[in-house]
């Protein structure tokens, strides 16, 4: 069994760990540091950041959601909401998180309805890098998968941008999982940008439109749209003329914010399909957000050659194994 849902959440960590200690450098630091970058390996011990943290804080509410009945949004928001407010206060909670996540966090520890929390500011790629378990949820059809993606971004990150790089980030999951060939990706992508750009899904956002600065819902949303097609237009003309050896952010941005995180993990990924370690490798030897990015390469990794795509001995030490491989297990189990 390929075990999709295991070898995603694994990869996504494994990105984040081999990432975290190059963030922040450029690429000649990190070649001084760590050495020729196609033999980078993976840090001891293999410590992950905020975005692992926040991936299994979503995983935890989802699996919450699903145990109660069909993922409908009333039932989504409290146990993400609680499990966010939880990781806010967590003694763990030292791996130089977002701002956003924090402010965002901080106000969801109360009683104030969440879209009064969500900082609708900011398109911080802190929303798309753990929304991976969205795309791993058997059964879901695809409204639902879009809805909660964009809604348990919009619980911190509620600018259009956010939203909508996370929906697409849930859908390279699910794609590659459905098995997908990744030289479809992009076509794929962006006939399903162009379709959902005329769409605000009223039923998991609320009002949060009107906590921007937009005339009408249809605006905000395109916003969004739009600017995710314009990252992915620098995807594309990456691929017609690929070159492994230069930094990836050159071509598609350093990753900072969420469309392209989402364009320079996926590049990261199509530059090395069938070598899931080298495309770690490239995403963490990146100028930019390289841990971020590197944990979305890995999840899109995983979820296309699933568990075997990593090396047994990088997955036995990975922070947090245990609950992710039985996160995966849980996902996994109607595959077979």
């Amino acid at each position: 069994m390929k075990r999709t849902a295991t070898g995603t959440l694994i990869g996504l960590a494994l990105g984040d760990a081999l990432g975290f200690p190059t963030e922040f450098n450029d690429v000649p630091s990190i070649l001084a540091k760590c050495g020729p970058w196609r033999g980078m390996e993976l840090p001891r011990p293999a410590i992950v950041t905020d975005d692992t943290q926040m991936t299994l804080a979503l995983a935890r509410g989802l699996r919450t959601a699903m145990e109660r009945g069909r993922l409908v949004p009333t039932r989504l928001v409290r146990p993400v909401r609680d499990e966010f407010v939880d990781w806010y206060h967590s003694p763990d909670n030292n791996r130089a998180p977002g701002r956003t996540c924090l402010v965002a966090c901080r106000k969801l520890d109360g009683d104030l309805p969440w879209q009064q929390a969500s900082q609708v500011g900011s398109k911080g790629c802190g929303a798309n890098m753990r929304v991976a378990p969205v795309g791993l949820i058997p059964g879901l059809t695809d409204e639902q998968r879009a809805g909660a993606a964009q809604l348990q971004s919009a619980l911190t990150h509620g600018h259009p941008t956010a939203l909508a790089a996370s929906d697409l980030t849930a859908r390279v999951v699910h794609e590659l999982a459905q098995g997908t060939d990744p030289a479809r990706l992009p076509a794929r992508l962006r006939e399903y940008a162009r379709a959902s750009r005329d769409h605000y899904p009223e039923e998991w956002l609320g009002d949060l439109w009107s906590h921007a600065q937009d005339p009408s819902p249809a605006h905000f949303v395109r916003r969004g749209w739009d600017e995710c097609l314009h990252a992915l237009d620098r995807l594309e003309a990456a691929l017609r003329s690929p070159d492994p050896e230069q930094d990836p952010c050159r071509a598609t941005g350093e990753g900072w914010i969420a469309e392209e995180a989402l364009a320079t993990g996926l590049l990261c990924f199509l530059l090395f399909p069938g070598e899931p370690v080298t495309a770690l490798r490239r995403a963490a030897c990146t100028s930019g957000d390289s841990d971020s990015i590197a944990c979305l390469a890995g999840a899109f990794a995983g979820a296309h050659r699933g568990a075997d795509a990593w090396p047994e001995e990088w997955a036995e030490r990975i922070e947090y194994r245990d609950e992710l491989l039985g996160l995966g297990a849980l996902w996994d189990a109607p595959r077979t």
